[in-house]
């Protein structure tokens, strides 16, 4: 309607002409002939105005829809991307940075808008008003719109070309982005050594080098886009050129009217604007399939659960763990167990000892599923682990690792995180248990005290305690306690010991520990060396076996004890069975 009124404004209300319709539309000729001119231009104003109205609100309600639409998309994206990203394997985690895959679920997932959003309501809108300009054009000069469509033709070609080389531009944008973002996130997270060995320009140089890198994929891409601009700036010069040089001629020649020029001007802008819009929002939809790039490729990634279907429920276990004949590494031809068999009866305790780097988390972690076996098997109540739903399995496993992840909520959240629909009687029970409350009681706010991301506002052996009463609560069937003393000074270890003892009975649990002293009650303690079982037995069978178990107890204590003894001197003590087991280590030659 806007851009057609000029032509009767034009050569009908100011020039007198008689009206001319399409052929199509010559029924309404008729009685707009019988109108006179003020009555015409009325008219034409009023249609003006009704079509201002319609266009503001149709354009207003499908901005809306399509806004709250895109917002929809980006957040349904996010949340499945999110969980998938958490079914993956853990070896996956291992080898990609937190940063990059908070980069892929938050930021690749927003070019989302410009697809759903205000990028396709010009785009699908633009080519429909432009369809319509097109049979007008045709009518009033269809030599000039041949012209005029073959320009357009060639700059979509162009158009084309130019967004296919600038998509692994913005796909390389990602991963800088990601990495940058990855190192921040290092950095941010680990500022106090960050301090303490002053790499605050370390970190600066680095950031630098990235934010640089990316600096110069932007105006790499922001060159792209200014050439695409000038190159539709020369187009649309071009068709203005035609048009006044062939709707010139055409007025001379009495073939075209001055209205009919002023008139194919407008539809010629609504024919040609969709195409030229490509150069403003070609840019953003490129760098959304980038981004939707990035986060397929992420989708592609085989879960661990991804071979469930079909697997019976598991119900309930009673802990029976066996290892047969396992062979497991993590890089191909590198194997870090061998040949690895044992069985852990329901309720046992089993004890994983040998120097660093033996393989004991390794095994830990194939009894948490996290990894599976080249080849042998891991069973479980006489069932392999591979034909077992992981979720099923692991909702049975507790565990307190070395290193005690706690998440930034209260003291009460952190405990029921593992099951979180418990009352606060049995959170505090738990914490009871775990010896939590000598340190709960000194935080103003008690168990809804926010302990900071990764529990900071709290202590090692705080941090520690807090993961033993999260294990306590969640009940577990099969417990894995991975170095579940190690941040714990020797008072704060005594008291836990009595609280693992209450956690381990009745459970079957694997323990690593370093301090020798808090697997003396283990059922079975197993020694790993170089990936493989080279002892197996009781505290009192290995010692006696004199082997490298008696080696590393003895090595340990000769560290722990300072004590010496002058031959003919007598050293009486007062826990015999304790204290006469630590003096049992060879002594140095020569001495009494």
């Amino acid at each position: 309607v806007l851009p057609a009124t000029p032509k009767f404004l034009i050569d009908n209300v100011v020039g007198g002409r008689p009206i001319e319709m399409p052929p199509g539309l010559s029924a309404l000729a008729a009685p707009l002939a019988e109108m006179s001119r003020g009555d015409l231009l009325t008219a034409l104003a009023t249609a003006v105005g009704v079509a201002t109205l319609i266009q503001a609100l149709t354009s207003f309600a499908l901005s809306q829809v399509l806004g709250v639409a895109a917002q929809r998309t980006i957040t349904e994206m996010r949340r499945a991307v999110q969980a998938h990203v958490l079914r993956l394997p853990v070896r996956y985690f291992e080898s990609t940075k937190s940063g990059v895959l908070i980069s892929r679920i938050m930021s690749d997932a927003e070019g989302i808008r410009n697809l759903v959003g205000t990028g396709l309501v010009q785009l699908v809108g633009g080519l429909t008003t432009a369809a319509f300009a097109l049979l007008i054009l045709l009518w009033l000069n269809w030599r000039l719109t041949v012209l005029t469509l073959l320009l357009l033709v060639a700059f979509g070609g162009v158009m084309g070309f130019a967004f296919r080389r600038m998509r692994p531009i913005f796909r390389e944008r990602g991963r800088l982005n990601a990495d940058v973002t990855g190192r921040l996130s290092e950095a941010l997270g680990g500022v106090r050594i960050v301090k303490v060995y002053t790499a605050e320009r370390r970190e600066e140089r680095v950031f630098s080098r990235g934010v640089h890198r990316l600096l110069r994929n932007v105006a790499t891409a922001v060159t792209a886009v200014s050439a695409v601009g000038a190159f539709a700036a020369v187009v649309v010069g071009a068709i203005g050129v035609m048009m006044l040089v062939i709707g010139g001629r055409s007025i001379l020649a009495g073939t075209m009217t001055l209205g009919d020029l002023i008139t194919y001007i407008s539809f010629t802008f609504l024919l040609a604007s969709p195409v030229v819009q490509i150069a403003s929002i070609g840019t953003q939809l490129t760098e959304a399939f980038a981004g939707l790039d990035r986060i397929r490729e992420l989708m592609r990634e085989t879960t661990e659960d991804a071979d469930e279907t079909g697997r019976r429920p598991l119900g309930p276990i009673r802990g029976d763990v066996a290892f047969e004949d396992v062979v497991f590494g993590y890089e191909e031809g590198v194997p870090v167990l061998q040949g690895i068999d044992f069985h852990a009866p329901a309720g046992s305790t089993t004890a994983l000892v040998g120097s660093s780097g033996s393989g004991k988390s390794t095994l830990i972690s194939l009894v948490s599923a996290f990894n599976r076996p080249w080849s042998g098997r891991v069973l479980v109540d006489g069932r392999d682990l591979a034909t077992v739903r992981l979720r099923d399995y692991r909702s049975r496993l507790g565990v307190v690792l070395q290193e005690s992840f706690l998440f930034d909520g209260t003291i009460a959240e952190n405990i029921a995180y593992g099951k979180p629909r418990s009352g606060r009687e049995e959170v505090e029970a738990a914490a009871r248990v775990a010896n939590c409350e000598e340190f709960v009681a000194g935080f103003a706010d008690g168990y809804d005290t926010v302990i900071g991301e990764r529990g900071v506002k709290l202590s090692g052996g705080q941090r520690q305690r807090l993961a033993i009463a999260r294990a306590i609560l969640a009940d577990p069937d099969i417990l894995l306690l991975d170095e579940a003393t190690s941040s714990l000074d020797s008072e704060s270890e005594a008291m836990i010991q009595e609280a693992l003892a209450n956690l381990r009975r009745g459970r079957t649990t694997f323990v690593i520990a370093h301090r020798l002293s808090t697997i003396r009650s283990a059922d079975q303690i197993l020694v790993i060396e170089g990936g493989e079982i080279v002892e197996r037995g009781t505290h009192a069978e290995l010692m006696a076996l004199g082997g490298r178990y008696r080696d590393l107890h003895d090595r340990q204590y000769r560290l722990e004890t300072n004590l010496y003894v002058n031959p003919g001197e007598e050293l009486r003590v007062g826990d015999e069975g304790e204290a006469l087991d630590r003096l049992a280590v060879p002594a140095t030659r020569g001495d009494g």
